[in-house]
């Protein structure tokens, strides 16, 4: 039975459901991250005892697919875009927003589907933007593949906020003080492409980045969706 499934017990004598129990996970994570959750520190942070939060959540995995779920909602868009491209662009972007509202979410996206009922309303949103438009597994596999484009790009761009956090340096920062390392290896005349990627290439922020690779990908799939089954 998942935690979706287990009825609540009675909430006396703290008031207490799994909607207040997500709420003050939600809270500790955005303040320390993922690391900063177990049941003993949201007990704390609603008055209550450690004990009585194993009636509403049996394990801290229970716990993370629920606030995993709970983020979902912000992700889910308020009108469904009636082009698929935008449908796809729209989830992309939400998802981005909300990771970096919700930095320890970079930390579960992927894997395994997400089952509560805000994930599965958005796949079910996602999937229907395109359905009709291929067989379902070509519709599928265009699904996973945007999907693995801004998880991966997600992921990224968090451990370039985390990094900077960590050392103390932004990213300009950071490329100055690398700058006579990379300049004497490039000088040797071994990395002659790379070379020329860094004097000709233009910078970009991350939003820039990931809204153009996600075009790209998005562009990809449209040229699989409108070439003819073989």
């Amino acid at each position: 039975m998942t935690v979706w499934d287990r009825p609540e017990p009675p909430t006396r004598p703290v008031p207490l459901d799994r909607e207040r129990i997500v709420a003050a996970a939600i809270a500790l994570a955005d303040e320390g991250g993922l690391e900063a959750v177990s049941l003993r520190k949201v007990a704390a942070r609603l008055d209550a005892g450690p004990m009585r939060l194993y009636g509403y959540i049996s394990t801290k995995e229970e716990l993370f697919d629920l606030m995993v779920d709970e983020v979902h909602a912000e992700i889910l868009p308020e009108e469904q875009p009636a082009d698929w491209r935008e449908a796809l662009r729209v989830r992309a972007h939400r998802t981005r927003q909300a990771t970096r509202r919700h930095e320890w979410l970079a930390d579960l996206l992927g894997g395994r589907p997400a089952l509560g009922p805000n994930a599965l309303a958005v796949t079910e949103a996602t999937l229907a933007a395109l359905d009709g438009l291929a067989d379902v597994d070509t519709v599928r596999r265009a699904v996973e593949t945007v999907s693995a484009y801004f998880t991966g790009a997600i992921r990224r761009e968090i451990a370039d906020v985390r990094a900077e956090r960590a050392t103390g340096l932004s990213k300009r920062d950071w490329q100055r003080a690398s700058g006579p390392h990379v300049r004497r290896m490039l000088a040797t005349g071994r990395f002659p492409t790379l070379a020329k990627a860094v004097r000709d290439g233009a910078e970009v922020d991350a939003e820039e980045s990931f809204a153009t690779g996600l075009d790209w990908v998005l562009d990809a799939v449209a040229a699989k969706l409108a070439r003819p089954p073989a």
